[in-house]
């Protein structure tokens, strides 16, 4: 039996990767991490505010110590809040490639190509083996339209895309107007990798002080159904790896996840819960499931539960979604 899978066209021997965390941030997890049993680390976000600052002062072009902008930025971590500062962060990323034998991937956040491109570059030079762009942007203004959002993503893949030698994959967010036309376009675009999906944080309001209370909890997975309903849409329809983050708690749920299709699977909240050595838990577990179902390979897994073979999958998500409303009986 193997569960080797293939990732930005790397050969994993097990599809579970450490997805970005503070775990990453430390020589010794990272370690811990490879000793635990996962395939690759991504480790934490450079954030592009952080870039921007430490280049020029500002953050998303205004001045921190402009009053007329102090409103506006005051939200935002200082540089000191940071673990890692921009001209740290590709030291990191060759100490972290250095400790290791599993692939290191770099980490992008931000909405704009502005500041990336250099930095991207001294990341593949610090020795990533590939970059994941964390593409996370609530858009607030009313005059947006959706088109020019993917517009902007996908012209931003396709730059870094003729900059760098190394993989790129775009960590998405699932709202958008029609999801798989945006993956078919970073398909077109060169993108190597999709990852779905970043988790939308919705701070809670204190009534106390009648202001935005931000806060994260761990991810459960409960979570898992929407990223688990694309991957089963596009496994088999794009070219590049599919990769599901968010809502992997137990050994089942990655078993679900390669049915609908996933070539590896990131996980971070039950590392954090259960400690490193959990990686080894999801791959015996991803093990004695396929011994169960005398599955001998991995590729006899993946996309088992897709939309691959439906003759109309547009009619097959209709159907689901009647006979889901219907199912509902009173008790």
């Amino acid at each position: 039996m193997t569960t080797a899978t293939s990732l930005l066209g790397f050969r994993l021997p097990n599809p579970f990767v450490a997805g970005a965390s503070p775990l990453g941030l430390s020589l010794d997890t990272v370690k811990r991490l490879e000793d635990g049993g996962c395939a690759a680390i991504v480790l934490p976000s450079l954030f592009e505010e952080q870039i921007t600052l430490a280049a020029e002062g500002r953050i998303r072009h205004m001045d921190p110590n402009d009053r007329q902008w102090a409103d506006a930025v005051k939200h935002f971590p200082s540089m000191k809040d940071f673990a890692l500062a921009p001209d740290q962060y590709a030291e990191h990323v060759s100490r972290v490639k250095r400790a290791v034998d599993i692939p290191v991937i770099g980490s992008l956040n931000g909405t704009t190509s502005e500041s990336w491109l250099s930095f991207s570059r001294l990341i593949e030079q610090a020795g990533a083996d590939a970059l994941e762009l964390n593409m996370y942007e609530v858009v607030t203004d009313l005059n947006v339209p959706g088109a020019a959002v993917e517009h902007q993503l996908t012209t931003l893949v396709a730059e870094l895309k003729q900059y760098l030698k190394i993989p790129i994959a775009v960590k998405l967010s699932p709202f958008f107007a029609a999801f798989g036309n945006v993956a078919h376009q970073l398909d077109l675009a060169g993108a190597d990798g999709l990852v779905m999906f970043n988790r939308f944080y919705q701070p809670d309001i204190d009534v106390a002080t009648m202001a935005p209370a931000p806060g994260v909890e761990l991810s459960t997975s409960a979570e898992l159904r929407l990223r688990l309903r694309w991957l089963a849409i596009l496994h088999g329809r794009v070219r590049p790896s599919l990769v599901l983050t968010g809502g992997i708690a137990t050994p089942e749920d990655g078993v679900k996840a390669l049915l609908a299709g996933a070539d590896a699977v990131q996980v971070v909240s039950a590392i954090l819960r259960h400690g490193p050595a959990y990686f080894t838990v999801l791959r015996e577990g991803l093990e004695r499931w396929m011994d169960r179902h005398n599955l001998s390979r991995l590729d006899d897994v993946r996309g088992r539960a897709s939309l691959q073979q439906a003759t109309d999958p547009a009619a097959f998500e209709r159907a689901n979604y009647i006979r889901t409303l219907q199912s509902w009986k009173p008790t």
